[in-house]
């Protein structure tokens, strides 16, 4: 949705108080959920993200999921050194305009999507990424899943239990929207609980940011890292999940895991839990492009993969 600059300066006057004629608004063109915007008011600039409005398609998990972010925020500023942005305000009475949003502090630095940069200097963009992300997986939370306020689902006591019920919550939305036949999603579902024994381990439950890429790593024109941004689809469980996410982003390059500082798990068990992992994120990609772009010949084509896939790995 787009919002008038009328709405937009509803939003700065309420948690602000500063005049229109002295506000302007820039929307930030990468991200691709919210609409964000820079905003510029008495020589200062600040970061306006609004989330889409109620009804808008999306996956269980996305579902008021930026009303989690305040507290991981202030969790990860509080606990590491990774450069996250304060939230200044944020309002999700729907009030004003009916979608939660929030002001955050604008951090220097551009999108790395945004510039050109060499291998070198990706290369140093990745080693830093990892010791990142290294020290929010040594963050742990209180139980497994997506457990923040926006409340996808309850808080599960072990890994297996939790990402059982995000494996089924997934397959069982692709079903609803007709994309997987029910026969289909009943073989998924049961092909991971044949494998319970993979998953079913003692995993701390750590802090994940879940959507690392390009477009959310700000960098300065050195290829230093001031910014990790975009936290709603943060959740708590194994850091393996999140390994299968920098696979699939390209992010999980020999520089990464240098900056990470550990090597991941290459047993016959790991593998098995990437399949799963890696198809996670994958199938994501059937609803946003169907239910949410509208564009069912792509649904269809990531529907198609997924399948494909599943049975190469999964057998059946």
């Amino acid at each position: 949705m787009e919002w008038s600059r009328e709405q937009l300066l509803a939003l700065v006057s309420k948690q602000f108080g500063v005049d229109g004629e002295r506000v302007s608004f820039q929307p930030i063109v990468t991200g691709k959920f919210n609409r964000s915007y820079v905003v510029r008011m008495d020589g200062r600039e600040v970061v306006l993200r609004i989330a889409p409005i109620p009804g808008t398609p999306m996956l269980f998990y996305e579902k008021d999921m930026m009303r989690q972010e305040p507290q991981i925020h202030c969790l990860v500023r509080e606990r590491t050194q990774v450069p996250v942005p304060a939230i200044l305000a944020y309002d999700f009475s729907r009030t004003v305009i009916p979608s939660d949003y929030l002001f955050l502090e604008k951090l220097p630095g551009v999108a790395a999507s945004e510039l050109p940069l060499t291998r070198t200097v990706w290369n140093r963009v990745l080693e830093q990424v990892g010791g990142y992300l290294r020290q929010v997986h040594a963050i742990s939370g209180p139980a497994y899943g997506y457990v923040g306020p926006h409340h996808p689902m309850d808080p599960q006591p072990s890994w297996w239990e939790a990402f059982r019920i995000m494996w089924q919550k997934l397959v069982q939305q692709i079903v609803e929207m007709e994309a997987y036949t029910r026969e289909q999603g009943e073989w998924l579902v049961e092909a991971l609980e044949r494998r319970r024994s993979f998953f079913d381990r003692e995993v701390p439950p750590s802090l994940l940011h879940m959507d690392i890429w390009s477009q959310n790593v700000l960098l300065d024109h050195s290829g230093n890292v001031t910014g990790i941004v975009d936290w709603d689809r943060a959740l708590y469980g194994d850091p393996e999940i999140e390994y299968a996410v920098l696979d699939y982003c390209g992010i999980s390059e020999p520089a990464f895991w240098r900056g990470y500082g550990r090597e991941r798990e290459r047993s016959e068990a790991a593998q098995v839990r990437l399949w799963f992992y890696f198809l996670y994120e994958h199938q994501k990609y059937i609803v946003i492009r169907g239910l949410r772009n509208r564009r069912w010949d792509l649904a269809m084509r990531y529907r198609d993969d997924c399948l494909r896939l599943a049975r190469q790995w999964l057998g059946g």
